[in-house]
């Protein structure tokens, strides 16, 4: 009964005031910055929404990993951004304006994406019985109502209590940062012994997937000749995902708990491997493009 509660109450809960904490901090005025440099965004959407998901999956490949481990990466690789990357962003003084667009955009887009990529990780890793158990609707009604809608009435409290949204704003975040430990410890409190069992395969997995998803992000902003701040932004937003809903996902839509322990092994290492990344592109910046230090 507990765990019914958890999964099916308190983690959705806690998501969407994580997203509301999100929508606080964004104006429509972010969805039309971003659509003022499409080659950044363009840039973003193949790495985060194409190539993520691909790598993910090769990893699979090599590493032999199958089952519900499997899944629980793909789920994550298909979540859309999370609003850390702002943070991160922030702190490697990279285009804070981009990382908001970004992040706002990735959050609609994937109530599209993220039904599919579930649908197809489910008949591929565990057969196709499995894949007939989720409506596709279904899901992305779902994640409308804890991604979108969230994000919309945070939104809207910005525009009808614009001081009181920034002075809370701060504050929710604070908020929201706990509230995702939280989810975490959940988790993995509750599968411990499937962890345990599994952590010598886990975590180097999503340790390697991390820090290469944050170089390639990078690189092929680099590629596509953005700027450096730009190019540090996109390489947060590739590898920083929304851990949180993809234990959401797992625990509550499709009620298998092991699915969740990726979501939350990842959730852990994207903290130590973006924050590694923001410092390094900081020092980076500052040590060979002292013009692009001067914009930030």
């Amino acid at each position: 009964m507990q765990g019914d509660i958890v999964s099916g109450v308190l983690l959705p809960l806690i998501l969407a005031f994580i997203m509301f904490s999100l929508g606080l901090g964004l104006t429509p005025a972010d969805f039309r910055r971003i659509l003022a440099q499409p080659r950044a965004l363009l840039v973003g959407m193949v790495c985060h929404f194409v190539l993520l998901p691909l790598a993910c999956y090769f990893l699979l490949r090599l590493t032999g990993i199958q089952g519900v481990f499997a899944v629980g990466f793909m789920i994550l690789a298909a979540c859309p951004t999370g609003s850390t990357s702002n943070l991160l962003t922030y702190l490697a003084r990279g285009d804070v304006a981009l990382a908001l667009s970004f992040t706002a955009v990735a959050s609609v887009l994937t109530i599209f994406t993220l039904p599919l990529v579930v649908t197809w990780s489910l008949a591929h890793f565990l057969g196709a019985s499995r894949a007939v158990d989720v409506p596709v609707g279904l899901m992305m009604g779902q994640v409308a109502l804890v991604l979108g809608l969230p994000v919309g009435l945070g939104m809207w409290a910005r525009g009808v209590r614009p001081a009181w949204a920034q002075r809370f704003e701060p504050r929710a975040t604070r908020i929201a940062t706990v509230l995702f430990v939280l989810i975490v410890v959940l988790a993995v409190v509750k599968n411990w012994a499937l962890l345990v069992e599994n952590f010598a395969t886990l975590t180097p997995f999503a340790l390697v997937l991390n820090l290469s998803m944050l170089a390639l992000g990078f690189a092929m902003a680099w590629a596509a000749r953005l700027p450096y701040r730009q190019a540090v932004t996109l390489g947060i937003e590739t590898a920083v995902q929304n851990a949180a809903l993809a234990l959401v996902i797992a625990s509550s839509v499709l009620k298998e708990d092991a699915m969740a322990i990726p979501g939350a092994v990842y959730g852990v290492l994207m903290y130590a491997g973006g924050l590694l990344f923001a410092l390094l592109m900081r020092r980076l910046g500052r040590a060979s493009a002292p013009e692009a230090v001067h914009a930030a």
